[in-house]
Parts: structure tokens; C-alpha cells; sequence
């Protein structure tokens, strides 16, 4: 079994800042990208931003230049640091991570697990 873990949400001000963090714990036995999502009400559930095991970084354009996504590969972690935040970025965020299960030796299988998510509300 593989588990996200989320935490760092809350209520900010618009023009605040959050971070977010997300840690992967279980049987892993590698990690390829990270990523967050979000769903705000009565929408479907959108990419925020991702990154792989290499760094390589890619955001949605409502984001762009006020997200940060950044990821610790020996800790199986990734945080998100949100500045400049808008009511329009008020949603549940949530955490996935493509990993790499040992089904048993030498056979592998990949795993798409999501975290249970955490309440972002940007509003004065």
C-alpha cells in the first residue's frame, strides 16, 4: 500500500501566501512524477503543477509565476509554495504520484495514488 499525505491548507487573505506539502510513505520502490491537482466547487478537478523525478517542472498558466512546486527525492516529498493568491485559487488541492510497486522480484507495476486532499480558501 502506498499513502499521500497532505498538509498546509487553510484560510489566507488574497495576495497571501501558503505552503503546501505532500510525503509519500508505503511499499515504494520509485517515484516518477508528482504532481497537485485541484477541484474547486462545482468544478471538475484541474492540473496545478507537476514535476518529475529529474526536476523537470511544467504549471498551468493560471499559476504560472506565482506557484512553486519543488521535490525532495530522497524523502519522496513535494511542497508547493503559493504566493500571490487569488479567491480564484480557493479549492481542494490534492496530491498524486505515479510509483513503482514491487509486485514481486523483478516484476513491477506503476500505481496512480492520490491524497485525500486539503482545503485552500483564498478570501478576505
Amino acid at each position: 500500500q502506498v499513502q499521500l499525505a497532505e498538509s498546509g491548507g487553510g484560510l489566507v487573505q488574497p495576495g497571501g501566501s501558503l505552503r503546501l506539502s505532500c510525503a509519500a510513505s508505503g511499499s515504494i520502490f520509485s517515484i516518477d512524477t508528482m504532481g497537485w491537482y485541484r477541484q474547486a466547487p462545482g468544478k471538475q478537478r484541474e492540473l496545478v503543477a507537476t514535476i518529475n523525478g529529474g526536476g523537470s517542472t511544467n504549471y498551468a498558466d493560471a499559476v504560472k509565476g506565482r506557484f512553486t512546486i519543488s521535490r525532495d527525492n530522497a524523502r519522496n516529498t513535494i511542497d508547493l509554495q503559493m504566493n500571490t493568491l487569488k479567491p480564484e485559487d480557493t479549492a481542494v488541492y490534492y496530491c498524486n504520484a505515479d510509483v513503482k510497486v514491487t509486485v514481486r522480484a523483478g516484476v513491477y507495476r506503476y500505481l496512480a495514488v492520490w491524497g485525500q486532499g486539503t482545503l485552500v480558501t483564498v478570501s478576505s
